[in-house]
């Protein structure tokens, strides 16, 4: 009887597709319904999903659910979810922060994108990079050179482009030309730069452009141009002798030159060495040789790569998705006053276009280092800026500072307290919150999800190569076993 009750035809999820079979022609979906755990106590715990997406690069289980988790913020950004694509990444040391932004650039490039990475002050990304099939040009003293008023990619759409686009387009290459001059500017002499330093530096470089023709002009040639005086420059001065004129812009002048023959000489003052193609994977200008010098050639460097970086993403934009890393921002925005601003605009990326970034931080107490109140306040709107904050584990006053920005509920508040490193001194310990993010956006519930990284990504994300490579035994280096969770 059980076989025979087995081997009977039974209807598709329709219906039986004859006359009086009751076939649906369409089976509507279910309707989701919401309350709090109060009102429907009866029916808790839930049998239902916890709604969080799966599209997306996939960045660990939902500690509560178990449930796989997607990050993808243009996916989001294309689903209304969220209002642009900045993603800000705050953490204690030693939590994974660039570990999940490993997890997230390596998805992006397999999906199709490209991963970005300007001004790596640690070289801790190159690995990645060169294993992904990208460049890593690494910036420094008998290294290579990088231009800051080389244009990149867009140099080839300025050439191509007619009436007002290639208006736009040069427009737009002398205000990031201008901008990252007045912030090396800023970085020399850690200072502002006044009105008419601005009016001279704009003159002094529509000069050297017209004087380079076909090539990219660099800093000595604004120099030069600064020291020869034309008649606007003159004018700017209001001076009618030589003289004059010398003594109005000395110090401008003198600041100039210290870029070309102070402490980061043959780095920023002569053609760029670095190229980038249109079928790279991935980029990364590695600024680690720097890392040992003073806050004046690693902030110039810093701000460099950025604004080179810019116009390679601009060119890649559009057509795939890019993911921006910022990591150490604020090691180049404290040195003078006004770089806040002045690198807002150097990096200000469209990210309605599919531009991805990230910027990476420990603490919001790097805000108070700026030098101004002014700029405080635009860091802080920077911050503010990002839809989407991935959170690791940070003591009670971080969360403090940081709802000043996004609503933390005090279940969450209390989650990411929860995985801030011990004040204990037990040895052999891991960091409680390794591992574990809690993804924020808006007023929405955040999503507590732990990341697992396979063992081939353990050796190619490991950033504590210096602590992890013991000293030779017996003739033989041996190398500490990493863990099974993020670095």
């Amino acid at each position: 009887m059980q076989g025979d009750a087995l081997d009977r035809p039974a209807p598709r999820a329709w219906g039986w597709p004859v006359r009086g079979g009751g076939r649906a022609a369409h089976v509507e979906g279910g309707t989701l319904y919401a309350g709090t755990s109060s009102q429907l106590c009866g029916l808790f715990p839930f049998a239902v999903s916890s709604g969080t997406s799966v599209r997306g690069v996939p960045i660990g289980r939902h500690l509560l659910t178990a449930e796989p988790v997607g990050l993808d913020p243009a996916e989001w950004l294309r689903q209304g979810l969220v209002s642009n694509t900045g993603v800000w990444v705050q953490g204690q040391p030693g939590i994974g922060k660039s570990a999940i932004i490993k997890r997230m650039i390596t998805g992006l490039v397999a999906f199709g994108g490209v991963a970005v990475v300007p001004g790596d002050v640690k070289g801790e990304y190159s690995r990645l990079v060169e294993t992904l099939g990208g460049s890593v040009w690494r910036v420094g003293r008998g290294l290579h050179a990088l231009n800051p008023l080389d244009a990149g990619p867009l140099r080839a759409s300025l050439a191509a482009a007619v009436g007002s686009e290639r208006e736009r387009l040069a427009e737009a290459v002398r205000v990031r030309r201008l901008s990252l001059l007045e912030a090396l500017v800023s970085i020399v002499r850690r200072g502002e730069v006044d009105v008419t330093e601005r009016r001279l530096l704009g003159a002094a470089l529509d000069a050297s452009v017209h004087a380079a023709g076909r090539r990219e002009p660099v800093v000595p040639d604004v120099l030069r141009a600064l020291a020869q005086g034309g008649d606007e420059l003159r004018a700017i001065v209001a001076s009618r002798d030589a003289a004059g004129y010398r003594r109005g812009v000395r110090e401008l002048v003198n600041t100039l030159a210290l870029l070309c023959d102070g402490t980061i000489r043959g780095i920023f003052d002569r053609p760029s060495t670095v190229a980038s193609g249109p079928a790279t994977t991935s980029l990364s200008l590695d600024l680690s040789a720097l890392d040992n010098d003073d806050d004046d050639a690693l902030a110039a460097g810093m701000l460099c790569s950025w604004a080179w970086s810019t116009a390679v993403t601009e060119g890649a934009a559009g057509s795939r998705t890019v993911a921006v890393v910022q990591d150490e921002l604020w090691r180049a925005l404290r040195v003078a006053p006004g770089l806040v601003e002045r690198s807002d605009r150097i990096t200000r990326l469209n990210r309605h276009r599919g531009v991805i970034s990230f910027q990476v931080t420990h603490s919001l107490d790097d805000l108070e280092a700026l030098a101004t109140s002014s700029d405080r306040a635009k860091a802080r709107g920077m911050v503010a800026r990002n839809a989407t904050l991935v959170l690791g584990g940070m003591a009670e006053q971080e969360l403090d500072a940081l709802r000043r920005i996004t609503p933390l509920s005090e279940g969450e508040a209390a989650l990411v307290t929860s995985w801030a490193a011990s004040p204990t001194w037990v040895g052999g310990a891991l960091h409680p919150g390794r591992g574990k993010y809690l993804i924020k956006s808006g007023e929405r519930i955040g999503l507590p999800v732990s990341l697992r990284l396979t063992p081939g990504e353990l050796a190619l994300y490991d950033t504590d190569v210096a602590f992890t490579a013991r000293p030779e035994v017996n003739g033989a280096r041996v190398r500490a076993m990493p863990t099974a969770v993020a670095r």
